[in-house]
């Protein structure tokens, strides 16, 4: 009840210009109406209103925050098995180090970062119920007993199992949020998904996240003691994510590719054992956030067809209110990281140097402010002998398959995103290097090379990210004149 009041409080001083923008699109005076049908539009506008927080001001980062981290409640053909991984004793530090030692081999430049401890790590173990009504809740029994009856499905016949990070700019969201999207990809691949509960910024910087990550996946390998999953094979693993998601994805296989490229065969000791630590099946990101600096020039040129803000880089964060979260103690210029790590390959996988030896990629983009970095790492990847199947939607937004996924293109992308998913695992034969733009009204698909989906090279690409990050720099210097000098 609380949320729907909400919304309605939210959308009521917008019935006016709602109204306006469905009579020009029903003329045909808007920019977007040769491509979008009227719910996309108005779907679009509502979603760029609340991204200025509805208001001449911005609200507290910590307000918006906890918007998004409200249980919304579990009903209707939807699986949810609720677990708590444990972390590693301190004093089993290898995986820790393993992470600061590879930030500190792929920096160019000086870096500042905190070291945060392993933290127990809550799970949400997802999969379709195809039998329940749309609006019936889960039975009253344990988590244990959710997870064998998930498990139990006769619609799960593949070993699939993603490894899902969800987005939300690193700072907003939940696996929570994302459950109707879980949910649908465990149908389309007749899997499971689990999903990370992994710290959020500002409360927690970067590497956290990334640690996160990768005890999660080595927790799937090698369950703790007291997990209710039995060990996962690598092969059966696809690790996925949308938005700030998909930078964790790829950002989490830079460092598995990174170990790669420094040891033959890579163990870390885990729970007391040396572990190997071996590539997943496969790797996918739609809408994937891949540059931090927010440098490239689609942030402006795709705007038209989009909701995320145009990026300002000459501030730093300190528009936002003081609350509880924020500024973060010690201070820092970004919610995620200190600004000497925005362009490093584990904050902005656009920077990585080298996908090599990486397992097949799946890339989805919108006609959207990241499209840039996305065809960039795309691209990238192609050249250097990874398989990649890419898919551009034209004219749509960020994360749209998620946001509107009753769209023909929303569908399409969610039917495509379970497919690659399965036949990595099931069919790995089957997945080959392709590129498909698909129009917004007629659903009319072209084949597409790969390396040729931009003419950014990454030299390119590295030097607007050092140039925005400058900003940032400079940005921020200006604004905590007077101040006590911060950690960048």
């Amino acid at each position: 009840m609380d949320s729907t009041a909400g919304l309605l409080k939210f959308l009521f001083p917008q019935i006016p210009s709602l109204a306006t923008t469905t009579l020009w699109h029903s003329l045909g005076q808007l920019e977007t109406s040769s491509k979008w049908d009227l719910k996309t539009t108005l779907t679009v506008q509502v979603l760029r209103s609340m991204m200025k927080g509805g208001g001449s001001s911005p609200p507290s980062i910590g307000k918006v925050q906890r918007s998004t981290l409200k249980e919304p409640g579990i009903k209707g053909k939807i699986w949810v098995a609720k677990a708590t991984i444990a972390a590693p004793k301190p004093e089993d530090d290898d995986l820790r180090q393993a992470v600061f030692k590879a930030i500190d081999q792929m920096k160019e430049g000086e870096v500042e970062y905190t070291k945060p401890d392993l933290v127990d790590t809550e799970v949400e173990w997802t999969g379709f119920r195809p039998d329940a009504g749309k609006d019936e809740p889960l039975p009253e029994i344990s988590e244990e007993e959710k997870y064998k009856q998930l498990m139990g499905e006769p619609t799960r016949t593949s070993g699939t199992t993603l490894l899902y990070f969800h987005g939300g700019a690193y700072y907003l969201c939940d696996p929570s949020t994302h459950r109707q999207l879980t949910s649908r990809l465990a149908k389309e691949t007749h899997g499971r998904v689990c999903s990370v509960r992994y710290r959020l910024a500002p409360q927690a910087a970067f590497p956290a996240q990334l640690l996160d990550g990768f005890m999660m996946y080595l927790s799937l390998l090698y369950p703790p003691p007291g997990s209710m999953h039995e060990a996962v094979p690598a092969k059966d693993i696809v690790f996925a994510g949308d938005s700030a998601g998909g930078n964790l994805v790829f950002a989490l296989l830079q460092l598995l590719l990174q170990l790669h490229r420094t040891s033959d065969k890579p163990t870390v000791r885990f729970h007391g054992k040396d572990v190997d630590v071996p590539l997943p099946a496969g790797a996918c990101a739609n809408s994937g956030w891949f540059d931090i600096c927010r440098a490239m020039p689609s942030l402006s040129t795709n705007a038209k067809y989009d909701y995320l803000p145009v990026p300002n880089h000459d501030d730093a964060m300190t528009r936002f209110p003081k609350d509880d979260v924020w500024p973060a103690d010690p201070p820092r210029g970004d919610l995620f990281c200190n600004l000497s790590l925005l362009d490093h390959p584990l904050t902005s996988p656009l920077a990585a140097e080298s996908w090599k030896g990486a397992p097949p990629l799946w890339l989805c983009t919108g006609q959207e402010c990241l499209s840039d970095e996305d065809c960039i790492v795309a691209a990238r990847a192609v050249s250097q002998d990874v398989t990649v199947q890419w898919e551009q939607y034209e004219a749509m937004p960020h994360c749209f398959g998620m946001l509107m996924p009753t769209l023909p293109t929303g569908d399409r992308c969610l039917r495509s995103w379970g497919d690659f998913c399965r036949r990595c695992v099931d069919e790995p034969e089957s997945v080959k290097t392709n590129g498909t733009y698909i129009y917004a009204k007629t659903g009319k698909e072209e084949s597409i090379d790969v390396s040729g989906v931009t003419s950014i090279s990454l030299d390119e690409a590295k030097k607007l990210m050092r140039e925005a990050k400058e900003r940032r720099l400079q940005g921020y210097e200006k604004e905590g004149k007077g101040m006590p000098k911060p950690a960048l």
